[in-house]
């Protein structure tokens, strides 16, 4: 009767509808990850988030590239020159517009008032502007040599400051592309050192119980009990001036790294607490299956959504505890450039005064990262909650 269809009788059963049959099977044949992603791409804002984090890596690992300039490079009689905007047109002679790729070029004046040296920018003055154009060499990731960048002036002497000039003359546009970098990179490689530290130690007190989760739950408070910004200055004291940028840059990490994983080990240990006297951890274990198998292959996959948002709430914290420690002068140093650094350079009033681009580009940059992996995150763990339909 009814739009149902035909019946599928069964001998020793009750009748099940084709429609609903096939409904069951696709369902059931749909894997956990599958559904994770279908339940986070139906989420905007988390995309969008998702998207800018990618990009923000793109550009870091591109930075040579991408660059107009190398970041050292300083060029002095363009001091806190003022950030150029980009144009696409300008006016013909006898009237209209021609296509012309340009930024506008610098007139200097003298400010009597405060007598010192500042920059105009003169609409007279074109500087034409190209893809893909010839400019400082480089290596491309230490290995590559290349000189092409993406964007850039058609003569390399001309002046282009698409953000300004910092107090030395270099291109802010060009170090924030590098910063970015290592300020994304060194939250990636510290929230692997806290999730690792965490879930390990985390796993083994909440499983085992005992004498071992009371020495793992002393030693995490200990660490907890430390005050923060104290013990970053020690620690950071003691690297010798010695060392290199990049040894610099993997213990900075590491210190960072090191108060970041005491709460997420209490957090999977209450849940290991919880769920090891469940009846699918009592089959793993009378159907012979190792501690180490019950740990990782049965009690932790259970962890999943809650570890996917730990871990993207923490790459903004390493972030901005990175850009902190070097911003104060006891994190990462010139010539290692990162926001924090960038940061740095814009602490003195007269900076702040007359070339506030200096501040604003990399806090931006920060606010961006930051607010797009707390969006990210969000989106990861409603999509992962198997209790969130």
């Amino acid at each position: 009767m009814g739009g149902t269809g035909p019946v599928l009788v069964l001998a020793d059963g009750p009748s099940i509808s084709p429609l609903r049959q096939n409904k069951t099977v696709s369902t059931a044949a749909v894997g956990p990850w599958r559904l994770i992603a279908g339940k986070f791409f139906r989420q905007k804002v988390a995309v969008t988030a998702g998207i800018i984090i990618l990009i923000l890596y793109l550009i870091g690992l591109f930075a040579e590239f991408l660059a107009p300039a190398l970041p050292d490079t300083a060029r002095p009689q363009y001091t806190y020159a003022p950030p150029q905007s980009l144009s696409f047109f300008t006016a013909k002679p006898d009237g209209g517009w021609e296509f012309n790729f340009h930024v506008k070029g610098y007139t200097i004046a003298i400010d009597k008032v405060a007598l010192r040296r500042t920059f105009v920018i003169d609409d007279k003055k074109v500087v034409p502007v190209g893809f893909f154009v010839k400019g400082p060499a480089y290596k491309l990731w230490g290995l590559i040599p290349m000189n092409r960048h993406l964007i850039g002036p058609i003569n390399p002497n001309d002046p282009m400051y698409l953000l300004g000039a910092d107090r030395l003359g270099r291109d802010v546009f060009s170090r924030l592309i590098y910063g970015t970098r290592v300020s994304m990179s060194i939250g990636l490689v510290g929230v692997a050192v806290s999730l690792i530290l965490g879930v390990v130690l985390g796993s083994i007190s909440g499983f085992y119980g005992g004498w071992v989760d009371t020495l793992i739950q002393r030693v995490i408070e200990v660490v907890s009990a430390m005050p923060t910004i104290p013990l970053w200055l020690g620690l950071a004291a003691a690297i010798p001036l010695a060392w290199s940028p990049v040894t610099v840059y993997f213990v900075i990490t590491l210190i960072v790294s090191l108060l970041g994983w005491t709460s997420l080990a209490r957090e999977v240990r209450g849940r290991f607490l919880a769920l090891r006297s469940e009846d699918f951890v009592t089959a793993a274990r009378l159907d012979g299956s190792s501690e180490a198998r019950l740990i990782f292959r049965h009690i932790l996959p259970s962890l999943t959504s809650h570890i996917l948002a730990v871990v993207t709430l923490a790459v903004p914290t390493m972030i901005v505890a990175e850009t902190s420690l070097s911003f104060l002068g006891i994190g990462l140093k010139p010539p290692v450039v990162s926001w924090g650094v960038l940061l740095q350079d814009a602490q003195n009033i007269r900076t702040v005064a007359t070339a506030p681009w200096l501040l604003i580009w990399p806090a931006l940059a920060v606010v961006i990262a930051v607010l797009s992996f707390n969006f990210f995150g969000d989106g990861l763990r409603d999509a992962a909650d198997p209790y969130d339909n």
